[in-house]
């Protein structure tokens, strides 16, 4: 049997974090939404012989246990003691390292089409618990649309649809270590968004309202380290988006705009100095 999922980049419109567990990782209070930007993910399932194997059309990736994938097709074989061998194939999209939770993406396209395959009739917050044991975003993607995330990436509240706007993606060639960036967050330090305000709007569908409460407070700390991530953004702003802004931990930037035209003024402008460039719709 055979299932082919989309499995959409993830956008963090707002990311706050206001403590640390006892265990050292991040309370979260974030706003996070899809685009149309998307792998697309082939699920297989056979009984000989009944392993898991990944493949990809990156050079980049793992295709063991350290595998997001891999890993999300393992947790559900054992905890349902399912026998079938799972053969993934990865088609990238998604730029790697990149903040857009594309593996996370991954893992939950897995989640989904097995949950499917094997009949195990999980709803979309029984596998997000499920998720959680792999990475914090993929419980988030489990559900890949508009949704106010905390805790430690388990609590979700879906959000209502908003307008489809434009989004430009741009990864320049930067590799960012997350583990190191939320190493560095100094919480004395924070200055902490106004999600309550970011959530009254897009709960009202005032989606312009919206736009001048999202932000990330991770910015300062990873562009301390990369400039040119900083100079990416202003250059969007300048260059007349509604928002733009890093996602994740970096250090792709994105930039919100109301119209494609604007979209791909943007494109076209930040191409000389930045190839990686997608313009797609908000999901």
């Amino acid at each position: 049997m055979r299932v082919t999922e989309k499995a959409p980049a993830k956008l963090n419109l707002s990311l706050d974090t206001p403590m640390r567990y006892f265990d050292g990782s991040p309370r979260w209070d974030m706003v996070m939404t899809s685009a149309d930007l998307a792998d697309y993910v082939t699920v297989e399932t056979h009984r000989r012989p009944a392993t898991i194997k990944v493949y990809t059309n990156s050079g980049f990736l793992p295709n063991d246990q350290r595998n997001l994938a891999y890993q999300a097709a393992h947790i559900l074989r054992n905890r349902f003691h399912c026998k079938e061998g799972v053969t993934i194939n990865i088609k990238k999209n998604i730029p790697v390292a990149a903040g857009l939770g594309g593996g996370s993406s991954d893992a939950a396209a897995v989640l989904r089409a097995l949950n499917s395959m094997w009949q195990l009739g999980l709803s979309k917050q029984e596998l997000a618990t499920i998720a959680l044991t792999i990475d914090s975003d993929v419980p988030y993607c489990v559900y890949s649309q508009l949704a106010y995330v905390s805790g430690h990436g388990e609590k979700i509240e879906l959000l209502p649809p908003q307008p489809h706007y434009w989004v430009v993606i741009a990864k320049q060639q930067i590799s960012v270590s997350t583990p190191q960036i939320l190493r560095q967050i100094n919480y004395e330090k924070i200055d902490h968004l106004d999600n309550d305000q970011l959530l009254a709007s897009l709960r009202a569908q005032n989606w312009q309202t919206a736009t001048k409460y999202m932000g990330n407070v991770l910015e300062p700390v990873t562009m301390s380290f990369y400039p040119e991530i900083k100079r990416l953004k202003e250059k969007m702003v300048e260059l007349g988006a509604d928002v733009a802004q890093m996602s994740g931990t970096g250090p792709t930037v994105f930039a919100i705009c109301h119209t494609e035209s604007r979209a791909k003024r943007i494109q076209n402008s930040i191409r000389g100095f930045c190839r990686d460039v997608h313009v797609v719709t908000l999901l």
